[in-house]
């Protein structure tokens, strides 16, 4: 009897277990301590929690507007005008979205068509690329460069072709921990406008920025506003990650394109917690802004114990992340593999950085959170300690 062909999407069909997940497991099977996953065991201010908390109970508890509360979307345009000085028309031009990963979702299955192109900088956050192929279009990697995470941006140009639709960039960078600066990013403009692109912004990590450095918005450059979508997260913005609140700004006609296909991915999001974001957005601005001090100050720790552990560390300029390259340790395997040891050996989890590559990944960096408590780290470089 012959067998029956493999059943659904094949780009889905063929992915195996998060790299998260596995990791994760590996953790808890051996009691290691987990500086792989990124998100932080700390919950956010308590005001947010309670405003969402009164809202549950007090309703409204049905379906909200399709695009979003207007008290949430009408916060997060007094955000962006405060921040960044942006104007955005809170009816038309911001949708909110079940986390960003949903607000991703929305902007590649509305903007890319079966035979389009997207370039992606490798490392790349992990759903970009199934997204991109579920709808037909192709995934361009232009890989990072490996001494210091700069924007290749010569090798961006090259990769344009007649097919390119758009360019995907996330500043501040996961998994690198770069905050690409200025120059680099209206480069990267210049690039998108000259070759009439679209240009897809991942700013998630947009409030966690270290040593003084400024999050660029790319849409606030010249003659980005009408080619630009931005992606945010009230997760990263209040440590708030399980409740995926998520939202996109741009211009109005992409973003009608794009509640087109939100209203078929998830078509709304929890009244309770979009009311706890918007409370956040006006009156925990002291909260979040003083949250990248802390999170520095334990990037530095982390940093120091690893160094001293015998890793190289790579810039880390914002985000959650450190990546270390661990061929000064002399060890003759690859990242996927030191990682695993790492958890059953030593008893510390990170990430292998080559799952966030489309093709020829490096294979000597791991990256490790320190969205976490002092007293996590500290566990965890004791135990790297004996490495040496």
């Amino acid at each position: 009897m012959q067998a029956p062909k493999m059943p659904g999407n094949p780009v889905f069909a063929s992915l195996g277990t998060t790299i998260f997940t596995v990791m994760s497991a590996l953790a808890a099977e051996h009691h290691a301590v987990n500086l792989g996953q990124g998100f932080p065991d700390e919950d956010g201010p308590l005001s947010v929690r309670e405003a969402a908390a009164k809202a549950l109970i007090d309703g409204p508890n049905q379906y909200p507007p399709m695009m979003g509360l207007p008290v949430l979307r009408q916060a997060l345009a007094r955000h962006a005008r405060r921040h960044y000085g942006l104007d955005f028309d809170w009816e038309r031009e911001i949708v909110v979205t079940s986390g960003a990963t949903e607000a991703l979702t929305d902007c590649l299955l509305a903007l890319l068509s079966p035979g389009d192109e997207a370039i992606l900088i490798d490392p790349a956050y992990d759903s970009y690329r199934p997204i991109i192929e579920a709808a037909g279009a192709k995934a361009i990697g232009v890989k990072l460069d490996e001494d210091g995470w700069r924007l290749p941006l010569d090798v961006i140009a090259a990769a344009v072709t007649a097919k390119t639709r758009l360019v995907v960039i996330n500043t501040p960078h996961n998994p690198s921990g770069r905050v690409f600066d200025r120059a680099e990013l209206e480069g990267l403009a210049a690039i998108v406008r000259d070759n009439d692109l679209l240009l897809l912004c991942d700013e998630v990590y947009e409030h966690l920025t270290f040593d003084g450095l400024a999050h660029v918005p790319p849409i606030t450059l010249p003659g980005m506003r009408e080619r630009t979508v931005r992606v945010g997260s009230a997760g990263k913005i209040f440590s708030l990650t399980g409740w995926k609140i998520g939202w996109i700004m741009g211009p109005a006609a992409l973003m009608s394109i794009i509640a087109k296909a939100h209203q078929f991915v998830t078509f709304t999001t929890a009244p309770a917690l979009q009311i706890g974001v918007a409370h956040g957005l006006d009156h925990e601005q002291d909260w979040y802004l003083a949250l990248p001090r802390a999170l520095q100050a334990r990037r530095d720790s982390l940093v120091k114990g690893l160094g001293a552990a015998g890793f190289r560390t790579m810039p880390c300029e914002g985000t959650y992340f450190v990546t270390a390259d661990f061929s000064p340790l002399g060890i003759n395997e690859d990242d996927v593999a030191f990682a695993r040891r790492l958890t059953v050996a030593q008893g510390v989890t990170a990430i292998p950085l080559s799952v966030f590559y489309g093709a020829d990944a490096p294979t000597r960096f791991v990256r490790f959170a320190f969205c976490k408590k002092q007293a996590t780290i500290d566990a965890a470089l004791a135990r790297l300690a004996a490495m040496r």
